[in-house]
């Protein structure tokens, strides 16, 4: 198997004079499909790519990390070449993809599989249908690479240990009841087709989805969204079928008045690259609109500085910078998340430095089935306790939904609280209660 080091020439400027070979392997290196066929899914690969370097020790911990991970690995050459392997375990892009054990803290008891409730929300299998005019459709579950952050950890990708995916029926098994249900709901205007992730279509199965889409006149926006374009840029500019799919998809709407947009996904500055840049450009020329979309993780993106730097590189690539996201409860990540106080921080710091249309929203997007809230917008807040309390009035009026921070980021007696039953319960009802008094002051 090829080794991680004999294509570090993949990162190496186009100006830089290059042997034949090193061409060659160059242009292997920029295909979608050679990315794909080459994806590591198993240790002992990850391995065969660390070469001489594999460190026994490390391997182990990582066999640990994946075994309380409910998200299997899967992860592009390319990505693998983003990482910096001399300082692997704090690395921000090894930490989105590759778990370790010994970095592994409990989870927040509060903790559940589905946190947001998608589940509950879905009408039929594969659409979810919590906002008013939108609905999300889960057009298939896998992805080019697999986030161990992942909101949907409950059913895309495979099976893991922890894990056994909750899958509903195949896409097209499930296609004319979703299409029924839009068609026979026409208060739903903006349609996001994820997953999994959209890069996975066929593009005669993107195409088809597009534009059927397209055929139901209440339908007034559609949005693709994925994880491809920082992860697998090189599928939007050697994947042709792929990329005039969507183009065609983008024109007909506009054609139509129907706005079509590209929603990406982009967490660290690290993640942007000469393979990026082509592939941004590309689709701007051609007529692509695109935003962001980041997830707040700690030692990824929680400096303000990383953050900035972030929003400034999006928008020189016109990728407007949409959203930020707290961290979604998810098993095996506890360490991962940051607390409403760093997020609000965070937010500060970065509003001013740019036009306003290009300065992210910081939001949670509540447990419970709230939807997204601005980060600022609590009813209550306690930094001591660790709890944020949300109304979603426009989305279920009659609920409050709770945000915990992260145990980590609290005192050894607040940690303590978490974990005793009776003494959670405490913390959730004074919360609750604070919230209904300062909502019923107003």
């Amino acid at each position: 198997m090829t080794t991680l080091t004999d294509y570090t020439v993949a990162s190496v400027s186009s100006e830089v004079p290059m042997s034949s070979i090193a061409r060659e392997m160059r242009n292997e290196f920029a295909d979608a499909a050679w990315q794909e066929r080459h994806a590591v899914t198993r240790v002992d690969q990850l391995c065969e790519w660390m070469g001489g370097n594999a460190d026994g020790s490390l391997m182990r911990d990582i066999e640990l990390g994946l075994a309380r991970a409910p998200m299997a690995m899967r992860i592009t050459p390319y990505v693998l070449n983003l990482i910096d392997w001399s300082n692997f375990l704090q690395d921000p892009i090894r930490k989105q993809f590759i778990p370790v054990g010994s970095e592994i803290l409990p989870s927040h008891p509060l903790l559940k599989m589905d946190s947001l409730h998608e589940r509950e929300s879905s009408p039929v299998d594969g659409l979810v249908h919590r906002y008013q005019d939108k609905a999300l459709l889960l057009a298939t579950d896998r992805c080019p690479v697999y986030c161990r952050f992942c909101t949907r950890s409950y059913s895309v990708g495979l099976d893991t240990s922890s894990v056994s995916k909750k899958r509903p029926p195949p896409f097209q098994s499930r296609w004319d009841t979703i299409l029924a249900y839009l068609r026979a709901t026409p208060v739903i205007v903006d349609v996001v087709v994820s997953g999994g992730d959209c890069f996975r279509l066929k593009p005669s199965r993107l195409l088809a989805v597009g534009m059927t889409l397209l055929s139901i006149p209440s339908i007034r926006r559609v949005r693709f969204a994925t994880k491809g374009l920082a992860v697998l840029p090189m599928k939007v500019t050697s994947d042709h079928e792929w990329t005039d799919a969507l183009v065609k998809i983008s024109d007909a709407g506009r054609n139509q008045g129907v706005e079509i947009s590209f929603h990406t996904h982009f967490n660290h500055p690290g993640e942007i690259t000469d393979y990026t840049i082509a592939a941004a450009e590309l689709l701007f020329k051609r007529g692509i609109r695109m935003r962001n979309q980041s997830v707040l993780m700690a030692g990824v993106n929680d400096d303000p500085e990383v953050m900035k730097q972030l929003v400034k590189k999006l928008s020189d690539l016109h990728i407007q910078p949409y959203y930020v996201y707290t961290c979604d409860p998810v098993a095996g990540i506890e360490h991962m998340r940051c607390s409403v106080k760093q997020a609000c921080q965070i937010e500060k710091a970065v509003r001013g430095i740019t036009a306003g249309y290009n300065t992210p929203l910081f939001i949670v997007d509540t447990p419970g089935g709230g939807g997204k809230r601005d980060v600022h917008s609590f009813e209550h807040y306690d930094s001591q306790a660790g709890i944020a309390v949300y109304r979603a009035p426009s989305v279920r009026p009659d609920q409050l939904f709770i945000y915990p921070d992260p145990l980590q980021s609290l005192s050894s007696d607040a940690q303590a609280a978490w974990l005793d039953p009776q003494r959670a319960n405490h913390i959730l009802s004074d919360a609750v209660e604070a919230a209904r008094e300062k909502s019923m002051a107003v």
